[in-house]
């Protein structure tokens, strides 16, 4: 089928635009509507209604009425209903992958990994419930009976991007559901369907109407949530830049807030790896879903011995990607979210190549033809680049690599550690005493020893520029629960 075809049948599944609040589908927001547009055509898809602080207020207000009950709810109960919710979410992952297409133009087989990975978190934290409790502390000098409590904040916000809303979901709300929070979510308007579709899904699972709200929205929305004074703590992935506001916003409550943000992750190749399953790490993890992710290798240093062959080897892969419809078999790059992204990114890969920040080997430009009608830009790669250089410090949120040569081991943590950023980073080594080395001295919150991967049971979460707090695991859990002591003399 054609590009058109393909997208009209999948389009026959979009559902008309609405908000959840309590146990109310809402069809009108006082911010008005939104008019999505599909990123692999460029055409619109029917609008959404977009949330204000009236549709935030009710939305809050249905939280904290709904939350008691879900936390006191008996643990085998709430545990059960989590898992009721992961089955639905594998029964319908299919569904929700082509959703997530539409929205953001991920090819299918990545997008289909998000609903599965949801019901891998929920089913995670599931298993939590029934679990997680405080502790008994010793006591001196006095005789006492001292112990914790872990109880949930009670209302959290929760604020995702539009790439992986999946991910997002399974990571954030089902380590909040499982803790005992209520959820106030606010998805992107420019990756709606996906996440609306799940609160249906959330209601048909038996999870109580007001625990999980969602309201699409923009920074109207987004101020008002972080603003509430309703909210208890505050849950955000994005970018540093809208970072910096939700601080300044929470601040005039004292709540808590969680930033996962940007990253421009090193991945370090040693001469001594496996040089091809090292050149796919690096080329198909960089482009994948049009190099949109806050975790991926956008940053390759080579070492000096190994240079021109190895980027040989990650140009050839790079140019045999397929580029397309992200609906057809064997595409890998999809398009990038939308318009305005798109002339963003061509306009930084223009900068480096006017400014000579390093040669330009592979790509560069917005792909014509059958797909001019998207925001489709060919995988480019930068090689010899300038490691002071725009593109090798900024996060581009699309898919740019930039190479860099290093002499020897101090010099690539050197420069891999030389950039306000860290989120992940990557090692590529067959020198065992070398990785332990190297990952020690990376100033990441994640690093990936020859392969990559966020396990579900594994913290993820920055330092520096890229945010604080944690996601995954138990320590995921722990970010939505806070402890209350109890002291007893028993003199």
């Amino acid at each position: 089928m054609t590009m058109a075809e393909t997208m009209a049948k999948a389009e026959e599944m979009l559902r008309p635009g609405r908000m959840l609040i309590g146990d109310q589908w809402v069809a009108e927001g006082s911010a008005g509507e939104y008019v999505h547009i599909n990123p692999s055509t460029g055409k619109a898809h029917p609008p959404i209604p977009i949330g204000g602080a009236q549709e935030i207020d009710q939305a809050v207000n249905a939280a904290r009425a709904a939350q008691p009950a879900w936390w006191g709810m008996p643990r085998d109960a709430r545990r059960d209903t989590l898992l009721r919710l992961a089955a639905l979410l594998r029964e319908h992952a299919e569904e929700l992958a082509t959703l997530t297409v539409l929205d953001n133009g991920s090819p299918y087989i990545l997008a289909l990994s998000g609903p599965l990975a949801a019901a891998d978190y929920f089913t995670y934290y599931a298993g939590w419930v029934d679990k997680v409790g405080g502790q008994v502390i010793p006591t001196w000098p006095a005789p006492a009976l001292d112990y914790t409590l872990q109880e949930p904040y009670g209302v959290v916000g929760v604020i995702i991007p539009w790439n992986v809303p999946m991910h997002n979901v399974g990571q954030v709300i089902g380590a909040a559901l499982a803790a005992g929070n209520a959820v106030l979510f606010k998805p992107p308007e420019l990756a709606p369907f996906t996440v609306l579709r799940f609160g249906e899904l959330v209601l048909e699972a038996g999870i109580p109407p007001g625990i999980v709200n969602i309201v699409p929205g923009g920074p109207e929305s987004g101020k008002a949530l972080v603003s509430h004074p309703g909210v208890d703590k505050i849950h955000f992935i994005g970018s540093g830049a809208t970072a910096r506001h939700i601080m300044a916003s929470a601040a005039e409550t004292l709540k808590p807030v969680t930033l996962e943000l940007g990253g421009k992750s090193a991945n370090l190749v040693f001469a001594d790896a496996d040089l091809q399953a090292a050149a796919a790490h690096a080329a198909y993890r960089a482009m994948g879903n049009a190099g949109q992710g806050c975790i991926l290798p956008t940053r390759l240093f080579v070492e000096d011995s190994i240079y021109d062959q190895f980027v040989g080897m990650v140009v050839g892969i790079t140019q045999s990607m397929k580029v397309g419809n992200p609906f057809e078999e064997g595409v890998m790059v999809g398009p990038v979210i939308d318009t305005r992204a798109c002339e963003r990114i061509l306009g930084v890969i223009e900068r480096a190549k006017s400014e000579g920040a390093g040669t330009l080997l592979t790509g560069g430009g917005r792909i014509g033809g059958d797909l001019k009608g998207g925001y489709f830009i060919e995988p480019t790669i930068f090689g010899d680049v300038d490691h002071s250089s725009d593109i090798a410090q900024n996060e581009i949120f699309g898919p740019v690599l930039s190479v860099f040569r290093f002499k020897d081991e101090a010099e690539a943590v050197a420069l891999a550690n030389d950039t306000s950023y860290g989120l992940a980073g990557y090692i590529q080594t067959n020198d065992l005493r070398r990785a332990h080395r190297v990952a020690a001295a990376l100033e990441a919150g994640s690093i990936g020893v020859n392969g990559a991967g966020v396990q579900i049971g594994a913290p993820m979460g920055g330092v520096k520029q890229s945010g604080f707090g944690t996601m995954g695991g138990r320590y995921g859990l722990e970010d939505f629960m806070r402890p209350k002591n109890i002291y007893i003399p028993l003199t």
